[in-house]
């Protein structure tokens, strides 16, 4: 792990600075980095995605306990310089890509190390990792469902979204989908201070686990997405009244009032109250 005066020298060396564009923060207490490898337990069987390498510092620790890390980042000098850092691990492979593709897409380079890393390791595959700001919801999106498990440091404003109850104000699609598929909590609250150069906000450490009892209450993803994704996308208004904009966007559009009422749901409810149970039990009405 490297300390703040490391990776400045790093930077200063490849002649690059950090990029505020694409959210590049440096973790640089190495206590902190400690104690998100340790949250996540690590052991040699298991794949770790780490997104936002940056220099490689935290990749260093990750590579200690992994069977295989799969570092992505998008900067090329920057990723020049992990390459350069982490020659010798062989347990180790950086990928100069943006990790997704698109909003609602992993890029298939990392979806594909990921396929083979498992070749070799048959532990968990996990996201242990500092997120570039920009990328961070729309990633741990795509990934809920593809991971066991996530320990990633956030803008504290995500990690309040993804921990939030029904019916606050930070609740929201992510804040459901981690719930129902998994447990979600809050390891720590970071100052902007931990990090070089320092954000403007306050950042956080998060952990999620995926359930797989859980999990298996949704009878088709997709379409539990897509119900989430539509009644939080008019969160503000009524059931009834969401129900009567779904056309050409969900199914059954005529049979809105019977699926809320097998679900025991007011109609008269805002998306924001309903609870990931509720968002479970309409999906699967829709699915059937």
């Amino acid at each position: 792990m490297q300390t703040k005066r490391q990776i400045q020298q790093l930077l200063a060396s490849a002649g690059v600075r950090p990029n505020k564009q694409l959210g590049q923060h440096f973790l640089i207490d190495l206590n902190l980095m400690r104690l998100l490898v340790d949250s996540a337990g690590i052991t040699a069987d298991d794949i770790v995605l780490e997104v936002g390498c940056g220099t490689g510092s935290l990749t260093e620790g990750l590579a200690e306990h992994a069977g295989k890390v799969i570092s992505v980042e998008f900067d090329h000098a920057i990723a020049e310089i992990a390459k350069t850092r982490l020659a010798k691990a062989d347990n180790v492979e950086i990928i100069n890509t943006d990790a997704l593709k698109s909003k609602n897409t992993i890029d298939p380079a990392v979806t594909e190390a990921l396929a083979s890393a498992h070749a070799n390791c048959s532990g968990r595959t996990m996201l242990v990792a500092n997120l570039p700001y920009n990328i961070a919801s729309p990633l741990i999106l795509n990934l809920a469902t593809e991971v066991d498990a996530m320990y990633v440091t956030v803008q504290k404003e995500v990690a309040e979204r993804m921990t939030a109850k029904a019916g606050s104000s930070d609740y929201g699609t992510l804040s459901i989908l981690l719930a129902a598929t998994g447990d979600v909590k809050k390891i720590r609250v970071l100052k902007p201070s931990v990090f070089w150069p320092r954000p403007q906000v306050d950042s956080a450490m998060v952990a999620y686990a995926h359930d797989e009892a859980k999990s298996a209450r949704i009878g088709n993803m997709v379409i539990f997405s897509k119900i989430v994704r539509f009644f939080m996308g008019h969160r503000r208004k009524t059931l009834s009244a969401c129900t009567k904009l779904s056309g050409g966007n969900l199914p059954i559009v005529d049979k809105w009032p019977q699926i809320l009422d097998k679900c025991s749901i007011d109609p008269a409810k805002r998306p924001e109250q309903l609870r990931p149970e509720d968002y479970i039990a309409i999906a699967n009405l829709c699915g059937e």
